[in-house]
């Protein structure tokens, strides 16, 4: 079992106005919205990849995620790089946003357990709600946000992108 890093700092970004946050030790960068490829047979919700200094990195549009509709790209659209740390491996992903806002700092007493809402919501992937004022921040637990099947198909992908991409170095040569 992995041990878990907590800090009392965290990311926020909105998705259809509502507040979320992920542990800033889990952050790797913020984009404007990149040029995404898309890659054939994979869930609609990961909207392709994007390539950040060489390296394959896999977009999950985080609205589609929820059961919402494709995010609309806008001006304020981010896609946020993120580490995923499983039992075996721990790789990047991208999540695209609606909007990134600021890095805000929370106490454990300001942090309260992910509500208990039974056969009502999943709340696999939300880690707590922070106190903000009098508003609550969803703190997402983003190692927990893609299911098996998608893990396994993402490294399928990513397995499968070195060989396309010597490929296409031979080609241009």
């Amino acid at each position: 079992m992995q041990k878990e890093s907590f800090s009392n700092q965290f990311v926020t970004f909105e998705v259809e106005k509502e507040l979320y946050a992920i542990d800033v030790f889990k952050i790797r960068e913020i984009l404007e919205v990149p040029n995404i490829t898309k890659v054939p047979g994979m869930p609609s919700r990961i909207r392709g990849i994007i390539n950040i200094r060489g390296s394959v990195v896999p977009v999950l549009d985080l609205k589609m995620q929820f059961g919402e509709e494709q995010t609309k790209q806008t001006q304020d659209t981010a896609v946020i790089v993120t580490e995923i740390s499983t039992d075996e491996d721990t790789f990047q992903i991208g999540i695209m946003v609606d909007a990134a806002k600021e890095v805000i700092t929370l106490e454990k007493e300001e942090i309260e357990e992910p509500p208990r809402l039974g056969m009502f919501i999943d709340n696999k992937y939300l880690k707590g709600m922070g106190k903000l004022g009098d508003n609550f921040v969803i703190i997402l637990n983003i190692d927990k946000i893609l299911s098996e099947e998608d893990l396994s198909k993402l490294a399928e992908a990513k397995v499968e992108e070195p060989e396309n991409s010597e490929k296409e170095k031979s080609i241009a040569e």
